[in-house]
């Protein structure tokens, strides 16, 4: 089988008919997983080691990968699941020879076949079948992904002379000079079959988004964390740099993730009513109270770094307030307007993960929060359509801090539930650690700008 597609595989007859065609000249094979805080891992083997990997997995040592095992039981089996299989949309070249790689997402477990309580995908596995139980069918999620482009030598003692372009909102032309840029990653993203639904500049300079096509939450959540590898790959390959650090530059709007979402049974978006106002189904209201009920207590996974919350301070565009409406931008929640005749397009849209986070424990908390809603039947607040900064009534806040918010998700059963006692533990030890870093080494005057030493940690890493 000549390489006619290089996605949309079901299974792995398939994918070694495509593999162990010479013709094609797939040498290597990428296994892939993500560790606890959302960083993309992974090994490669040459493709004649595939049908082994299908058959038994490929051990490797977890004790040095961040919220995996300990050093005493290190020994862990990645195990490919070949509906994930991609091949890279580029070619590698050695001595002259040029050849292809693939990549494949894992499921890992221990040594005896277990599943692995400490692998964060399966963790969103389990969290739609709970959904499943409850009757639904699919969770449909689309994320906004932002990010900068900015140079690989960043001045890190003058972040303010590192902007790679001076454009805005919807800038065109000499406005948006990395527009090709972004087209060929569209490009490179759609040959892997990953949509994009559009591209283009953002509010700050230098900042950049693509939004791709909403699917089912477990394939999102591999197509977030694929989308970015492409996205900082084509970027390196032009000389610059791609960052998903949610907050850059002091003086400008922080990169955050929207993430729209919807509940489907069968062919129905149950999200949607066309008697109700805002055409919001019960199910639907009930849905954002859970969040709204959850949201502080899951703000230290969808928002997990210290640099985080140098975003979501008031007058950047970032929410900070428990509120939601049709129109306003500044709330936390937000309805996109019904269109006659979209009645699947009806959603909401959560407005304050970043895009540094872990996407597979980021949307399972989401979905959490949600399906408590509608179980505990809580109450939906009512909307805001003013532009909350200007608003004069005591409004309830997101954590103004890491440490707050960590604070909060330690006494949550819910996330506690969700992500399982080895996850939840190892999380918490891990963001801990980081604050405690972060509180060390800065000082108290860059509570709410970005220090030298978040540039010089997290620019690179994120």
């Amino acid at each position: 089988m000549f390489l006619e597609k290089n996605f949309g595989f079901q299974n792995k007859e398939e994918v070694l008919e495509i593999a162990e065609n010479g013709e094609n000249r797939i040498e290597f094979i990428n296994l892939l997983f993500p560790d606890i805080i959302g960083d993309l891992k992974g090994f490669r083997i040459p493709s004649s080691e595939l049908k082994s990997a299908f058959e038994d997995g490929k051990g490797f040592d977890g004790s040095s990968i961040e919220g995996f095992a300990r050093i005493e039981e290190s020994d862990l089996v990645a195990k490919p699941d070949p509906k994930t299989f991609r091949v890279f949309p580029w070619e590698y070249e050695n001595d002259g020879v040029k050849y292809k790689a693939g990549m494949m997402f894992c499921d890992i477990f221990s040594p005896d076949r277990k599943t692995y309580e400490g692998d964060t995908r399966y963790v969103l596995k389990r969290v739609m079948k709970e959904a499943e139980k409850k009757g639904f069918d699919s969770f449909k999620v689309g994320p906004e992904i932002e990010f900068f482009y900015v140079p690989k030598k960043f001045d890190i003692e003058n972040p303010d002379i590192n902007y790679l372009d001076w454009g805005g909102y919807f800038g065109m032309g000499s406005y948006d000079p990395h527009a090709e840029l972004k087209q060929n990653t569209i490009l490179k993203l759609k040959k892997m079959g990953i949509e994009a639904e559009f591209e283009h500049h953002e509010v700050a300079k230098s900042q950049q988004e693509i939004d791709v096509r909403f699917k089912d939450v477990i394939e999102m959540a591999d197509t977030v964390m694929l989308a970015k590898y492409v996205i900082k790959e084509m970027a390196e390959r032009r000389g610059i740099r791609a960052t998903f650090m949610p907050k850059v530059f002091n003086r400008e709007n922080g990169s955050g993730m929207h993430v729209h979402q919807s509940l489907w049974k069968g062919e129905k978006n149950v999200f949607f009513d066309e008697n109700e106002k805002y055409y919001l189904s019960d199910t639907a209201k009930k849905y954002m109270a859970g969040v709204f009920h959850h949201i502080n207590d899951i703000a230290s996974v969808t928002n997990q770094w210290v640099n985080s919350y140098k975003r979501i301070i008031p007058g950047f565009e970032a929410p900070v307030y428990h509120t939601w409406g049709q129109k306003n931008r500044s709330a936390l929640i937000r309805v996109p307007e019904y269109q006659p005749g979209k009645e699947n397009a009806t959603r909401i849209e959560v407005r304050n993960p970043d895009p540094a986070c872990n996407p597979y424990l980021a949307f399972s908390l989401m979905l959490s929060t949600g399906l408590d809603g509608m179980e505990k039947e809580y109450e939906l607040q009512s909307p805001h359509e003013e532009n909350v900064y200007e608003n004069n009534k005591p409004l309830k806040t997101l954590p103004g801090s890491l440490r707050e918010a960590l604070e909060n998700t330690k006494k949550s059963e819910l996330v506690r539930k969700t992500l399982g006692e080895h996850i939840f533990t190892k999380f918490i030890e891990n963001k801990e650690k980081e604050i405690e870093n972060y509180e060390w080494e800065v000082p108290k005057k860059y509570d709410k700008t970005v220090s030298p030493y978040e540039l010089e940690h997290n620019l690179p890493r994120l």
